[in-house]
Formats: C-alpha cells, structure tokens, sequence
C-alpha cells in the first residue's frame, strides 16, 4: 500500500513534498525525494507516535484539521498534510477515524484551569475539552473523536503529570 501526502512547513514560504509510505511487514517504509528511510512508529497516546527514523528518535503528534487535513507537529516543528488519496488512507488505515472508547491524557506536566465539557456531553473531533497551564502557556485539550464525554476525571485547578488520565471519550 502506498500513500502519499503533501507536506508544508508553517516556518516562512510554502515548501511542499511528496512522501510515499508503504507497509512492510511490521514496519513502514517512506520515500522522499527519491530517498528510501526505514520507519518504526508505535502510538503511545492518542495522535502522539513515538517514531524511530533511521536509528533517530522521533516523538511526533498527529491530529486531525477541519478541513480534513492532518497537523502533524514534530518538536517545534509544525506540518500541515494532505492526504492525496484519501479513500487508499481511510480504508486501510484507521489514524483519521478513531474508534471505540479513547482515554484523553495530558501531553505534558502542568495544572486544569478551565474544563468546557460535563460527562455525557457529546463531542467532535478535535473540540476543546479542557485547558492546561505549562510554563505559563495555555494548552487546550481536544477529543480525540466525535463521541460522546463518557468520565471526565480532571477538576479545575488540579496538577497534572504527562500520561494522566483527564477523560474518556466513547
């Protein structure tokens, strides 16, 4: 199976590349620019990978835009992707359409300082959840489907660790 997605860059111009994914077994395989790199990827949370590219470390998050459209930020990094053969990505691969329960965890240490939803709230993909304050930024949190809120365990003002569980989305 073969993908291909157009990347662009937020850092200054437009700057897009073709990348051609393939499954290899266990593995994937990506070509750009006519350059092949070996890539093992293991989700560790919801939209976040850890992902080893030709021996180097990755940890990259993934997350669906509105028009359809993948965020894909790597560091500090930010990418936009297109999916050119969308019907090839949905049916084999499920990242755009999550499903089933989906714990909501915090991506990073920090303190609840405001919750938009209740449980039993229904919810879209990528609507706020909660905000998280980090080193003095607000970080919103998003469903990582549309579901409905099943437990919300995070209360205003609480302390967070990376990896905690704020919520279930069912």
């Amino acid at each position: 199976m073969k993908i291909q997605i157009a990347l662009s860059t937020s850092r200054g111009g437009k700057e897009t590349r073709t990348v051609e994914l393939a499954r290899d077994g266990d593995r994937w395989r990506a070509t750009l620019l006519g350059s092949p790199a070996e890539i093992d990827a293991v989700e560790i949370a919801p939209h976040v990978f850890s992902v080893l590219l030709n021996g180097s470390s990755h940890e990259v998050r993934v997350s669906p835009a509105a028009d359809g459209a993948l965020k894909i930020q790597l560091g500090t990094t930010e990418m936009r992707a297109e999916i050119v053969d969308p019907r090839a990505w949905r049916g084999r691969h499920g990242a755009l359409a999550l499903e089933g329960r989906q714990q909501v965890v915090s991506p990073m240490p920090g303190k609840i300082i405001r919750i938009l939803i209740k449980p039993g709230d229904a919810v879209a993909a990528g609507q706020g959840l909660l905000v998280i304050e980090a080193m003095k930024m607000q970080n919103e949190i998003r469903s990582p489907k549309k579901g409905k809120v099943e437990r919300l365990q995070a209360k205003e003002g609480q302390p967070v660790n990376a990896g905690d569980i704020l919520a279930w989305v069912d």
